[in-house]
């Protein structure tokens, strides 16, 4: 096997098949990438027995088709290191050949053969969303997971796949984020009680793959794993084991309670003043509600007090709630400063409802005022 390529666009595919690959295995080719070389196509793949991923690379010469395994560590640090244009690489019995204009290197490599089978997107049922809808649906819900308690069903987003809707939710516990966004429904894709829990780590890579906003995504949710479609791209996942929480009823309902429309720029701004007395024991920030003000204030045994206080349109009495300030930034970062939200507030003890007028619903469990 020998191909010749442009080093910048094939180390972008590279990468991202990578990112799948285990650093550590029982199966030490696990921590390869295997390319496939044809006349009709070159495809990298790369799994780590959990999730897979098929890349499909253009602008590749073919000399000699065939396989090869090529060690992520060694082989992505030729691709970073050498500033040549164009590299050739070269199947030697179990040698891998790397040519620059400048440089050679021979790595040893493992049998291709011996490298598991990533499955293909063959799915004649399935969803369509748009990879701009698609994206922002994942940025808006990842941060939510839960990727320290071992409660496995809460270390991925749930998607719910509607006749023309996709709702994407993920908790922790502590806080809760949904975004629902359209798409289209083929040949009656996703009627069944299956929850469709993606790992965190699969979400993450669709995310980076999806490069081209205007493109149409293809989800084939099936009883234990999940297909995406992303333009060159296939990513394979087994699904995340367990029961997702009943998630509405978490969401408060839109409640007699103070709406409070806010911008999140002069907002987070005050939160992250607010924040610099605060600690990793004393996270709480209490937030005052009322007469045309929302007023922040922190206090920390061992580090001090703040106050800050920002005009707001909302004259009503004062409604308190403290919240962990992190989970308010998570937020706001989302968001971008110059958006818009709702905040939709009762008491000190009932969950925050952060509202967007794109479907978007963020909700936090207050903290114990003595905190």
């Amino acid at each position: 096997m020998k191909i010749t390529f442009d080093r910048e666009k094939f180390q972008t595919a590279f990468q991202t098949a990578a990112m799948v690959a285990p650093s550590r295995s029982p199966k030490p080719i696990l921590q390869s990438v295997k390319l496939d070389a044809t006349e009709k196509a070159t495809i990298l793949m790369a799994t780590d027995m959990e999730i897979g991923v098929r890349i499909e690379v253009e602008g590749i010469e073919v000399e000699q088709p065939g396989s090869i395994v090529l060690p992520v560590a060694r082989f992505g640090s030729i691709l970073k290191e050498v500033r040549d244009e164009r590299l050739s690489v070269q199947r030697e019995e179990s040698r891998t050949v790397v040519q620059a204009q400048h440089s050679k290197f021979t790595l040893s490599s493992e049998d291709p053969d011996e490298f598991p089978t990533v499955q293909t997107f063959a799915e004649g049922k399935y969803h369509e969303v748009s990879a701009r809808v698609l994206k922002e649906l994942i940025r808006r819900t990842l941060f939510a997971t839960d990727t320290e308690s071992g409660r496995y069903a809460l270390g991925g987003i749930l998607l719910e796949l509607g006749e023309k809707s996709i709702t994407a939710v993920a908790t922790d516990g502590r806080r809760l984020a949904k975004m629902e966004g359209p798409a289209t429904q083929v040949d009656g894709h996703g009627n069944s009680d299956a929850m469709t829990i993606i790992p965190s780590r699969a979400m993450q890579l669709i995310e980076r793959s999806l490069t081209d906003l205007d493109a149409t995504v293809q989800i084939a949710s099936r009883t234990n794993d999940v297909l995406v479609k992303v333009g060159p791209a296939t990513i394979y996942a087994r699904l995340v084991e367990g029961r997702f929480p009943k998630w509405r009823d978490v969401l408060p309902e839109k409640r007699e309670a103070a709406l409070i429309e806010m911008s999140v720029g002069p907002a987070f701004a005050a939160l992250r003043q607010a924040a610099i007395v605060t600690s990793d024991e004393s996270r709480g920030i209490d937030f005052t509600f009322g007469h045309g003000s929302m007023i922040l204030s922190s206090n920390t045994a061992e580090v001090g007090d703040s106050r800050v206080e920002i005009p707001i349109p909302y004259d009503g009495e004062n409604v308190e709630i403290t919240m962990d300030h992190r989970f308010v930034q998570d937020f706001y970062k989302v968001l971008g400063g110059e958006n818009n939200f709702t905040l939709n507030i009762q008491n000190a003890e009932s969950a925050a409802l952060f509202s967007t007028d794109d479907n978007y619903d963020y909700v936090v469990m207050p903290l114990a005022r003595d905190r």
